[in-house]
C-alpha cells in the first residue's frame, strides 16, 4: 500500500486548504481507517483527525474542531482534509496514514504512511 498527500501550499491566516491522500496497491480500501497528522518544525508529531473505515466515525484533535473537516470517498481510494480558517499554528508537515481494521489514534498503530505535504500559514 502506497499513500500520496497533496494539497499543500502557503496560505494566510484564515484562508483554506484541501490535504487529499490517495492509496494505491490496496484492494479493500474501506477496511482503513485512515489519519492526518502533523509535525510543525521543533516539535513532535502530532494527531489531528481520523475516519473509520466501517461507518465513517470521526476524530478529531480539540484545536482543529469546528476548523478542520475529514472526509473519505471509497471509490477514489481517497482521503481529504479540508481545512478551513488556518492559523500560523496549523503550519506543519502534515501526513496521512492508514490502519487496517481499527481505529486508534496512536501513530504506532498505523500501518502505512504517506510522505509529507507542507502547510504553511502566515500571519
Amino acid at each position: 500500500v502506497q499513500l500520496q498527500a497533496s494539497g499543500g501550499g502557503v496560505v494566510q491566516a484564515g484562508d483554506s486548504l484541501r490535504l487529499s491522500c490517495v492509496a494505491s496497491g490496496v484492494t479493500s480500501f474501506s477496511g482503513f481507517s485512515l489519519s492526518w497528522f502533523r509535525q510543525a518544525p521543533g516539535k513532535e508529531r502530532e494527531f489531528v483527525s481520523a475516519i473509520a473505515g466501517k461507518d465513517g466515525s470521526t476524530r478529531y484533535i480539540e484545536s482543529v474542531k469546528g476548523r478542520f473537516t475529514i472526509s473519505r470517498d471509497d471509490a477514489r481510494n481517497t482521503v481529504y482534509l479540508q481545512m478551513d480558517n488556518l492559523r500560523p499554528e496549523d503550519t506543519a508537515v502534515y501526513h496521512c496514514a492508514a490502519q487496517w481494521l481499527a481505529f486508534d489514534t496512536d501513530a504506532e498503530r498505523h500501518d502505512y504512511w504517506g510522505q509529507g505535504t507542507l502547510v504553511t500559514v502566515s500571519s
